[in-house]
């Protein structure tokens, strides 16, 4: 059985996913790196980790599908004999971004099901196994990470499926939060702003504009670094008294002004 913390990261092969894996290697976590279509790019996250003498393995699998969940939480309790982490990081974008009028029941079911649902089962999966480590003696505490997103308040009318999902994931983490403080498991809401990834890519210059602009009091776009620091300094323990927590990445987007 390791020592090692075991991080489970999901869609962790590009973007923000890929900036946690790589950190919490950095922190000396073994880190299970999953995927959902491509290999090539958790595989490259993967040698990326190993050339810098962490430990890490990728893992397929759809966050949306039920026997997915349980494969990937197995799976890294096969590889790393214990489960101290879960960052639920995998989201996609509302598929061709309709006005809400015009958002259709197929599109919803995708977006809820990959962005709220399954991050919840997965985290219930997940905390069954940290309870019964932390009980065990196996791990002294566990952590549950929801990646959201300033969407979750920040409202798009052509994205509602989007924002919806991520609003809920408020809900997911006050809940969990407060089931599993007695367990000495802390859950936190991360909810990065405007940041670098190739999902914002499309819209990058229009993003420069506003930002110099002063959308954001930082006048700067967020990197997927800004986010896995964050992540980093909530596996370091650095908030003991702390949980179901939101923490904002977002370069002070969220104050309001006038």
């Amino acid at each position: 059985m390791s020592e090692k913390l075991v991080s489970l990261v999901t869609g962790a092969s590009r973007g923000i996913g890929r900036a946690i894996a790589i950190e919490l290697a950095r922190r000396g976590h073994v880190v299970l790196v999953n995927y959902h279509a491509r290999q090539d790019a958790a595989d490259a996250v993967v040698a990326e980790i190993h050339r810098a003498g962490g430990h890490a393995i990728s893992v397929q699998g759809d966050v949306s599908r039920t026997e997915d969940r349980r494969k990937l939480v197995e799976r890294a309790v096969e590889f790393g004999g214990r489960l101290d982490v879960l960052v639920n990081n995998a989201g996609i974008t509302s598929p061709g971004r309709h006005d809400l009028l015009d958002a259709t029941e197929q599109n919803w079911d995708q977006v809820l099901g990959t962005n709220l649902k399954g991050p919840f089962f997965l985290a219930q999966l997940a905390a069954r196994r940290m309870v019964e480590f932390v009980r065990a003696g196996t791990i002294p505490s566990g952590k549950i990470i929801n990646i959201s997103s300033i969407s979750a308040y920040a409202m798009s009318t052509d994205r509602a499926d989007y924002c919806i999902a991520k609003a809920g994931m408020a809900a997911v983490t006050a809940l969990l939060a407060d089931r599993l403080a007695l367990e000495n498991i802390q859950v936190f809401e991360v909810c990065p702003g405007i940041i670098a990834t190739d999902m914002t890519a499309p819209v990058r210059e229009k993003y420069d504009t506003r930002l110099a602009e002063g959308l954001v009091p930082l006048r700067r776009w967020g990197q997927p670094e800004d986010v896995a620091r964050v992540v980093g300094a909530i596996v370091a323990d650095s908030l003991p008294y702390c949980t179901g927590e939101r923490i904002n990445v977002d370069g002070g987007f969220h104050i309001r002004r006038l």
